[in-house]
């Protein structure tokens, strides 16, 4: 493990006034996304598509890297450079989404694991070769009666923190994700406690792992009431989630980067503004990793039409911004 290389590659991802991009749907989520927005996914229609987000100009100052999915880290843009490579000559890092989905973890009903440890070793080598300088796994935590179990918190975690280990050791930086999810009408106060096991289920097993914590960044979800329950105030979400945060994670850890879990662009907006503008001296960068909170307003524009790129590009642009400037607490 070459630290210094983990921890230069962390510095660009995280840097002042910069986030993530994940566009690393799998082929089943983004043919749904196109879908719903009126049109097809083909190999053609997927390329363009990240070819418009790519190509977008507010993506150099705001991006410091894009996730992205196997197939889109092997394609081209229509002049026939590597995407890989079309990001790192805008000075955005490429990374890569390895897990292998959540599947039903066996004897326990409406649990999940995250799948895709067999063969890693080999195919980071491979995405290391292909231009991937960082990694991301998802594992999935559901809320509702009697859920999670230890169970299933302990195996996700395991999984993250041997995932995490194969990254380091092939000089890659892993993002590790265990996602609380927001489905149901439970309580911010659930939230938190869930959220709170889940980071200490996930760092216990990282340290027995031997992770490196200053090589390695943390995309946990924000704490928020469920989907079905009365919503929460900005201020109230950034609150309980520093404070689980400084409960569970710990201050080597150098960047946490949100994912949006299905709120919706403005509120994951606004949450990460006001996580940045309580004056608090926080030992970590807060910084974001969305894909529909920065996306869905472009896609929905775009609908595979050439005519609507630079319709598309505007408002893709316009959300980086946003959450550029929510970076430091402020607005645009």
């Amino acid at each position: 493990m070459n630290r210094v290389v983990l921890e230069t590659t962390i510095a660009a991802l995280v840097a002042r006034g910069k986030g993530l991009l994940a566009a690393d749907e799998s082929l089943g989520t983004i043919g749904n996304r196109f879908k719903a927005c009126g049109f097809e996914s083909t190999p053609a229609t997927r390329r363009a598509y990240r070819e418009m987000l790519f190509n977008t100009p507010e993506c150099a100052a705001v991006l410091g890297g894009v996730i992205l999915f196997d197939e889109t880290l092997r394609d081209t843009s229509s002049d026939g450079t590597l995407f890989p490579q079309l990001l790192q000559a805008r000075g955005i890092v490429p990374g890569i989404k390895v897990d292998a989905g959540a599947k039903d973890m066996a004897l326990w009903p409406g649990e999940k694991i995250t799948e895709g440890l067999d063969g890693l070793q080999e195919r980071l080598e491979e995405y290391k070769g292909l231009g991937a300088r960082f990694a991301k796994w998802r594992a999935v935590i559901t809320i509702g009666e009697g859920l999670p179990t230890r169970a299933c918190l302990e195996a996700n975690a395991e999984a993250l923190a041997r995932y995490a280990a194969l990254c380091q050791e092939a000089d890659i930086v892993p993002i590790i994700e265990p996602e609380v999810l927001m489905d149901g009408g439970h309580s911010i106060e659930r939230c938190e406690e869930v959220t709170t096991a889940a980071l200490r289920a996930t760092f216990a097993a990282v340290e027995r792992h031997g992770v490196s914590l200053e090589g390695l960044l943390l995309k946990p979800n924000m704490v928020l009431p469920g989907k079905d329950a009365a919503p929460s105030g900005a201020e109230e979400v950034a609150q309980r989630t520093l404070a689980t945060l400084r409960r569970a994670v710990p201050a080597a850890v150098p960047g946490i980067v949100f994912l949006s879990g299905g709120q919706d662009a403005d509120a994951a907006t606004a949450h990460l503004r006001a996580m940045n503008s309580t004056g608090e001296s926080l030992p970590w960068e807060v910084s974001f990793s969305f894909a529909r909170a920065l996306q869905d307003d472009a896609m929905k524009i775009w609908k595979g039409e050439v005519a609507n790129v630079a319709a598309a590009q505007a408002a893709f642009g316009a959300r980086l911004r946003a959450n550029g400037a929510a970076r430091s607490g402020s607005r645009q």
